[in-house]
C-alpha cells in the first residue's frame, strides 16, 4: 500500500481508538468512583483515578493525531507535538504511581476492609478485556505511524489492564475470603511498572514492543 495513503488511515485508526478509550474511561471512571465510594473500597476510587487519567491521555493523543491530520504542522512541528504529548502522558503515569502508592499504604496502615463490591467485580471483569484488546490495537497503529506518543500512550493502557486484573484479584479475595489486604499488597507491585513506563515516555526512550 502507497504510504501516503496508508498514513492518512493509519491517523483515522488511531483517532477512533483514542476516542474509544476516551468514552470507556468515562463511562468506567464514573461507575468505578462511585462504587468504590459506596463499598468503601480503596482499590476501586483508585481504579477510577486511574480512568481519569486514561481519559486526559487519550485527549492529548487525540489532539495529536488531529494536528497531523489537518496537516496545521510540517515534520518539524509534529515532532514538537509528539514530544508534548509524550511528556503529558509520562507526567500521568507517575501521577497515578503516585496515587496508588499513597492509598495501598494508607489502606494497609489504617486497616480499612472494604464491603464485598459485585459492581466492582463485575466493571474490572469487563474492563480486563477491553483494556486489552486497546493496548495492542494502539500499539499496532503507534507503530506503523513511528508514534512515540501513542506507544506510550498503549503502554499505560497496558498498565491500566495489569491494574484491573489486580483490582479484580483484591475484590474477589475480599468478597470470597475476607481477605482485606489482598489488593493494596498487590497494587503496590504494579508501581514499579508504572514508574518504569512513565520514565521511559518522560526520558523519550523507545520501547522494543
Amino acid at each position: 500500500m502507497d504510504a501516503s495513503v496508508a498514513r492518512p488511515a493509519l491517523i483515522r485508526r488511531g483517532l477512533v481508538l483514542e476516542y474509544l478509550t476516551v468514552g470507556w474511561n468515562v463511562i468506567e471512571g464514573l461507575i468505578a468512583i462511585l462504587a468504590g465510594v459506596a463499598s468503601g473500597s480503596i482499590a476501586l476510587i483508585a481504579f477510577g483515578i486511574d480512568s481519569i487519567v486514561e481519559t486526559i491521555s487519550g485527549i492529548v493523543l487525540i489532539w495529536r493525531l488531529r494536528t497531523e491530520e489537518r496537516g496545521e504542522l510540517d515534520e518539524e512541528g509534529i515532532e514538537r507535538v509528539e514530544r508534548r504529548a509524550e511528556l503529558l502522558v509520562g507526567v500521568s503515569f507517575m501521577i497515578l504511581a503516585a496515587y496508588v502508592a499513597f492509598e495501598s499504604i494508607r489502606t494497609l496502615v489504617t486497616a480499612e476492609a472494604p464491603d464485598a463490591s459485585p459492581v466492582g467485580i463485575v466493571l474490572t471483569a469487563v474492563s480486563i478485556g477491553v483494556m486489552l484488546w486497546l493496548a495492542k490495537a494502539k500499539l499496532r497503529v503507534g507503530q506503523a505511524l513511528g508514534s512515540r506518543a501513542l506507544i506510550a500512550d498503549s503502554h499505560q493502557t497496558r498498565a491500566c489492564w495489569y491494574l484491573s486484573a489486580v483490582t479484580l484479584a483484591g475484590l474477589a479475595l475480599n468478597a470470597l475470603l475476607g481477605w482485606w489486604w489482598a489488593d493494596p499488597v498487590a497494587a503496590l507491585a504494579i508501581v514499579v511498572l508504572l514508574v518504569r513506563e512513565g520514565w521511559e515516555a518522560l526520558s523519550g526512550e523507545d520501547d522494543e514492543l
